[in-house]
């Protein structure tokens, strides 16, 4: 979010902002309760995506639960990363920042992850990582909820259908760095996003209602007006179609699945009208336990801020599970 009123927004539910450059880049975030954290309560870390806030979330969180709540690197108020926006890099970028907030500890500090969209991609990728993370990241990750996605690489995959490519049209647009760039610049950030968001939100009035509160398609307007936002998120996109998926397609080959549990929340009527979400994420899981929560309503992509109380829910129940 970017406006001259978002940061009053969230500092009015009880958060703190600041800015870091812990890491190579500047992350901008909000944070509750670390300050005078012990490392025995796990930190719940919400990951944004393309655009998205935790604005409606936060509320109806428990007030005891730590926050962790970054804009990803490029998006908001933070800047690009000086390399390849891939999610092991963007992961690694967003915890380094996290570790500097906290004091040293003998142990593993427990946190949750919970990520919507390119931040749900974020989240997969330290699924994965949770046993190698390095070794200045001295995180014991319990568990992840991935809100309305399927494994970047099945998303490419599954392209192969027209009717699929066509909803999907921005993936592979987006992925095309220069041209995007040009392209959205010419026609306006702010009026591309707001297509983007017609077309991604759900058809029920409550739902649409709720998300447009705050002013939020405004916000989300305003910050993609600025090139550096577009160019990196286009860069997000691309390293989903480059480094990101090479990975995955190395670890299914490898065996290398999520050995922590899982809960997908997505929406029955949007990502749940194109593929068996428990079937799909099933392939991809290790160790961990999988549970999988549809929403439905007619609440569309944007669970966090079409049906946040069913989302909070979910993610609250996941977390009690996890302390």
């Amino acid at each position: 979010m970017q406006s001259t009123n978002d940061v009053s927004l969230m500092t009015s539910l009880g958060l703190k902002s600041n800015v870091t450059t812990a890491s190579a880049d500047k992350t901008f975030y909000y944070h509750r309760g670390l300050e005078t954290y012990n490392s025995s309560t796990p930190i719940l870390v919400l990951v944004h995506g393309y655009p998205q806030t935790w604005r409606l979330l936060i509320p109806l969180l428990p007030s005891t639960i730590p926050l962790f709540i970054p804009d990803l690197p490029g998006y908001g108020r933070s800047s690009p990363l000086p390399g390849p926006h891939d999610k092991r890099s963007t992961g690694t970028s967003l915890l380094t920042t996290l570790s500097s907030l906290l004091p040293p500890s003998s142990s593993p500090i427990p946190i949750i992850l919970t990520g919507h969209d390119r931040g749900a991609r974020i989240c997969h990728r330290l699924a994965v990582d949770a046993s190698s993370l390095p070794s200045n990241l001295n995180f014991a990750i319990r568990g992840t909820v991935l809100l309305d996605i399927v494994p970047t690489l099945i998303q490419w995959q599954s392209c192969i259908n027209p009717l699929v490519n066509m909803g999907s049209f921005h993936w592979s647009f987006l992925a095309n760095v220069e041209v995007a760039t040009a392209m959205i610049k010419a026609q306006g950030g702010d009026v591309w996003v707001r297509m983007c968001l017609d077309r991604w939100l759900g058809r029920s009035p409550s739902g649409l209602a709720r998300f447009k509160e705050n002013d939020a398609v405004e916000v989300y307007a305003e910050s993609f007006k600025r090139e550096s936002v577009i160019r990196a998120s286009c860069d997000d996109y691309r390293a989903g179609a480059m480094e990101d998926s090479s990975l995955q397609e190395e670890d299914q080959k490898a065996g290398r699945k999520v050995d922590i549990d899982v809960l997908c929340v997505f929406s029955k009527g949007y990502l749940g009208g194109r593929y068996d979400v428990k079937r799909v994420w099933s392939e991809w899981m290790g160790k961990g336990m999988l549970e999988v929560h549809g929403i439905e309503g007619g609440v569309g992509h944007f669970v966090a801020e079409e049906d946040p109380e069913e989302t909070a829910k979910a993610v609250s129940e996941f977390y009690e599970r996890h302390v």
